[in-house]
């Protein structure tokens, strides 16, 4: 009879893989992601199928976590520029503390590893985000651009914000001020 797969060993899988990844790319050796979790990489085959598996599970993780940062206290009822300076402060945030993760989030969004269809339920965790962006167009209140070139721009631009932060941390808060204000400017009329 097959052991109960436990959380803590699958926890530990994406842990290794996400540092591991971080130093060397999507092309890191599941032997030595298996290594540095403490398990044999059998194991890590019992709980990932595939190397892809595990890279995609990795993925929608990480934008899963980077969702919750974002939504946590989102002020729905505020102005849009209010929901736009939450969204980028928490995205902003958490790219800065979480450098690694977001290191590993950006080499994964552009794998040829990750599935169309993953990288679509990635996109869904910000649907709702997305509506309202949408339904801001409609309203003229920002530039008829499509909403995901308005979501890749906050991207861009919060990663340019986040790197400067990096190299300057004595002056992050001005280049977060910065980063959000040159946002704020170029998608709303």
């Amino acid at each position: 009879m097959a052991r109960p797969r436990s959380e803590d060993k699958r926890n530990a899988i994406l842990t290794a893989a996400m540092n591991i990844i971080a130093e060397q790319g999507e092309s890191a050796p599941t032997a030595r992601i298996a290594k540095l979790a403490g398990v044999a990489e059998g194991t890590l085959f019992t709980y990932f199928s595939t190397k892809d598996e595990l890279l995609n599970y990795l993925y929608l993780h990480l934008k899963t976590e980077l969702r919750e940062a974002i939504m946590k206290n989102y002020p729905w009822a505020e102005s849009l520029k209010n929901q736009s300076r939450h969204s980028w402060q928490a995205y902003v945030d958490w790219g800065f503390s979480e450098r690694k993760k977001r290191k590993v989030l950006s080499q994964l969004a552009t794998s040829d590893r990750i599935s169309t269809h993953c990288k679509e339920q990635g996109l869904q965790t910000f649907a709702d985000i997305g509506a309202t962006i949408h339904d801001s167009i409609g309203k003229g209140l920002l530039r008829n651009y499509p909403p995901m070139f308005l979501l890749a721009m906050m991207g861009s631009l919060a990663d340019i914000s986040i790197d400067f932060m990096t190299r300057e941390p004595d002056q992050a808060e001005r280049y977060c001020e910065a980063g959000f204000e040159a946002f704020w400017n170029a998608i709303s009329l």
